[in-house]
């Protein structure tokens, strides 16, 4: 890959920057194509590019850009979207720095900004060392995530598509799924759940596999699907809902006749039992069976002791003296036949009894 460092004005940066849906955001003359297919949207906070600005404002330098050649005399930003955008808007009027917008400052105030100048290293390769190239660099700012990474290596058709309906702010997915999905569909979240769900968590195959697709109909139905099928076994929502691995119980439930109306007694007493510690992990207990994602709360310490000395030390399957170090809590009733877990349902077993019990 050739690499060219040079020095770029403001003035001549934030020259024809737009920043719109339908025309992309584009600077320097409109030859900077500052949104690349594989580049996320705009993330930095108040405080993030107010200390970009900041930094402009005392003649600190920024940390070095880097543009890659796209066409003729046409470039793309590689790393630095978040520091151009941010320059970008604030020249543009879009916020304030130290509570002055850009047009308060004085002339001269303005030309010191305007003059000052970014480096940038100007590349030009293949679209695979450019690839590579952009995983290597991703040192400031905010750290991309995984699949802002995955989105970069298999950029296509595909992935344009899949981000309209999953990356976006207030995103279909978003209006159609918020209180179910955990983190922010900007940052990639929506699209990587969906993706893992849908491949079973083989993201990069599923991505490399599709990476040339014409559009992402398939994702954005099956996402659709899950939704539905989440809505329709427990019409009733809990904010436990919000985060759970729906798309991976979908795929080995969808074709199981499950009663909502049982399910939704079940959840009910289960949200009102006290041994209940996880409540996020009632559902899949429900669906499943497994009582470990319910988190049963222990026995106390005292509870403990006291079964202990009330069985003299002895285990109450094996008959055989312990220590009670060596011995393990275990509830009289099974809670899943409504015992409790206080010290008159606690019976004390050696490891080796508990956990034979266990198995069966």
């Amino acid at each position: 890959m050739k690499i060219e460092l040079k020095k770029i004005k403001i003035r001549e940066l934030v020259e024809g920057y737009v920043d719109n849906k339908e025309e992309g955001v584009y600077a320097w003359g409109g030859k900077l194509n500052v949104r690349p297919k594989y580049q996320r949207e705009f993330v930095y906070k108040d405080q993030q590019r107010q200390a970009v600005i900041d930094t402009i404002v005392q003649n600190f330098p920024l940390n070095i850009m880097y543009w890659v050649k796209s066409g003729n005399d046409e470039y793309e930003v590689l790393d630095g979207q978040q520091r151009t955008i941010s320059i970008c808007q604030y020249v543009s009027g879009i916020f304030s720095h130290n509570m002055m917008y850009y047009h308060n400052l004085q002339t001269d105030e303005q030309e010191k900004i305007l003059n000052y100048e970014l480096m940038v290293y100007f590349c030009e390769g293949t679209d695979s060392e450019k690839l590579s190239w952009f995983q290597r660099i991703n040192i400031a700012g905010e750290k991309l995530t995984n699949q802002e990474i995955l989105n970069a290596i298999y950029s296509g058709s595909w992935t344009t598509d899949a981000k309209r309906y999953f990356s976006k702010s207030n995103c279909p997915a978003y209006g159609l799924a918020e209180k179910y999905m955990s983190g922010t569909p900007i940052r990639q979240d929506y699209l990587e759940t969906t993706i893992s769900w849908i491949s079973e968590g083989n993201i990069k195959t599923y991505m490399g596999n599709h990476q040339h697709d014409a559009n992402a109909n398939e994702l954005w139905l099956y996402f659709q699907a899950v939704i539905a099928w989440v809505k329709a076994v427990f019409p009733t929502y809990r904010k436990e809902m919000k985060g759970l691995d729906w798309g991976f119980w979908y795929n080995k439930l969808k074709d199981t006749s499950l009663d909502s109306k049982k399910l939704e007694t079940q959840v009910t007493e289960l949200m009102q039992d006290e041994d209940v510690t996880s409540r996020k992990g009632i559902y899949q207990y429900v669906l499943f069976g497994d009582e470990k994602h319910l988190n049963i709360r222990q026995f106390k310490e005292s509870d403990k002791r006291y079964a202990y000395e009330n069985q003299f030390g002895v285990c109450i399957k094996c008959e055989e003296h312990f220590s009670i170090e060596e011995m393990e809590a275990d509830h009289i009733l099974p809670w899943s036949k409504g015992g409790k877990t206080d010290k008159d349902n606690c019976q004390m077993l050696c490891k080796q009894c508990n956990r034979r019990k266990s198995d069966k």
